[in-house]
């Protein structure tokens, strides 16, 4: 590979990144790539994901997330004999000097009620996530095709609970 195809080819992957990197801040928190799966025209409910990252020296805790849907919650998932399933969880903690996952198959946000209009990719969903000392920061949950996770591994940060 010559060197100006070597420029172009990251330049390329540096704009692939951001377009799915966006992250926003409050207080001494870090809150990077809120998303959610594509779901079914008829789904019921739909998962969001993101980061936490409590960049100071004092514990805080997502208490809430609202959204225009029915409900919104909090979920986490437990399996159990081989079956997972999705918890309510009144908080996740989110302590100092930490990152906290919400991912598939972990802590999640729980949409609930989307009346036959599922996400579809492309979409934003407007939310609020609501912190015991930072307060309310507005966030937009970007809709991606499920094929689009390796494109930012939430897994790769570590999960608290």
């Amino acid at each position: 590979m010559t060197r100006l195809t070597l420029a172009a080819s990251a330049a390329l992957f540096a704009l692939s990144t951001a377009a799915f990197a966006h992250d926003y801040t409050v207080g001494d928190l870090v809150i990077d790539h809120p998303m959610a799966f594509n779901t079914a025209p008829t789904a019921k409910s739909g998962g969001g994901y993101l980061t936490i990252t409590n960049t100071g020296d004092t514990d805080d805790k997502l208490i809430g997330v609202r959204a225009d849907f029915p409900k919104v919650e909090l979920h986490t998932t437990e399996e159990k004999d081989g079956v997972a399933r999705m918890m309510h969880v009144e908080a996740i903690d989110i302590p100092a000097g930490e990152t906290v996952a919400l991912e598939p198959g972990g802590l999640h946000v729980m949409f609930m009620g989307l009346g036959g209009d599922g996400f579809d990719v492309g979409e934003k969903i407007p939310a609020t996530l609501i912190f015991e000392i930072a307060g309310e920061l507005e966030v937009q949950f970007s809709i991606e095709e499920r094929g689009a996770a390796a494109e930012h591994d939430h897994s790769s940060h570590g999960m608290s609970n």
